[in-house]
C-alpha cells in the first residue's frame, strides 16, 4: 500500500515544522544556518511559496508560509529541504543527512491562529534560551531584517473560530505541535528514504570537525 501524500488546500497557509537528521544541532554551525537562511529566501524569491514567518533552530525548522498557485505543500517542503541539503553537500563536502524524513503541517485557521502560530515562531529559540529577546535571534523573521510577505487577505476577512479544513501529518522523531494541535499520523515518504535535490539521490552520515559555532546574538552581515 503507497504512503499517502500531502494534501494542499488551495490558497491556505501552513505552520510546519521539520527537524534535523537525528535531532543534531547542525544549524548551530553559523555557515549551515546561513545556507538555510539563504535558500528559504531563494525559493521565496523564485515565487515558489509565500513566506510569512520563520525560526532556524539549532535541529529543527518552523515555518509559516502560503504554498504558490502552481505548488503543493510537499513540493515546497521538498524544494526546501532538497535546497538547503544540495547546498550543503556542495559547499561544505560530504554526504552526511541533513533533514529527518517528513515534517508536520497545520493549516492556519483564522486571524486568531495565525497570531498564536507567530508568537509561537517568534518565542522558540527564547525559551530555548538561545537569546533572551526574540527579535535578538539572527535566523528569525522575529529580528525584522528580512522582506516577508503580508498575512494574506483571506485570513484578514476570516473572523475567528470560523472552521477551515486541516491537513496534519508527523514524522518520527518530531517534537509534539505547539499546544491545542493534534496532528493525524501519515511520513512524507517512505522511512529510510533521504531528501535531496533529486528522487533517489543518497547520503552518508558523517561530522564535519574544526566548524564554528553560532552565537545566539549575532546577526548577519
Amino acid at each position: 500500500m503507497s504512503t499517502p501524500g500531502h494534501r494542499t488546500v488551495p490558497g491556505a497557509s501552513y505552520f510546519v515544522t521539520t527537524k534535523c537528521w537525528e535531532g543534531r544541532s547542525l544549524f548551530q554551525v553559523t555557515e549551515l544556518a546561513e545556507i538555510m537562511l539563504s535558500t528559504l529566501l531563494h525559493y521565496q524569491t523564485s515565487g515558489a511559496y509565500l513566506l510569512h514567518e520563520f525560526v532556524i533552530m539549532p535541529d529543527h525548522l518552523h515555518l509559516m508560509l502560503t504554498p504558490g498557485p502552481e505548488t503543493s505543500l510537499e513540493k515546497v517542503i521538498q524544494l526546501i529541504k532538497g535546497g538547503s541539503s544540495h547546498r550543503i553537500h556542495k559547499e561544505r563536502g560530504g554526504k552526511m543527512e541533513i533533514w529527518q524524513v517528513g515534517f508536520h503541517d497545520w493549516t492556519i485557521r483564522d486571524l486568531e491562529d495565525w497570531k498564536t502560530k507567530t508568537e509561537y515562531i517568534h518565542m522558540n529559540p527564547v525559551k530555548a534560551r538561545l537569546c533572551g529577546r526574540a527579535e535578538d535571534w539572527p535566523y528569525s523573521s522575529a529580528s525584522g531584517k528580512f522582506c516577508l510577505d503580508c498575512v494574506p487577505e483571506r485570513y484578514q476577512n476570516l473572523a475567528s473560530g470560523a472552521k477551515a479544513q486541516f491537513v496534519g501529518t508527523f514524522a518520527q522523531g518530531l517534537k509534539p505541535l505547539p499546544p491545542k494541535e493534534n496532528a493525524r499520523v501519515g511520513p512524507l515518504e517512505a522511512q529510510g528514504k533521504p531528501e535531496g535535490p533529486t528522487p533517489g539521490a543518497s547520503t552518508e552520515a558523517s561530522e564535519e570537525q574544526g566548524m564554528k559555532l553560532l552565537v545566539p546574538k549575532e546577526r548577519l552581515s
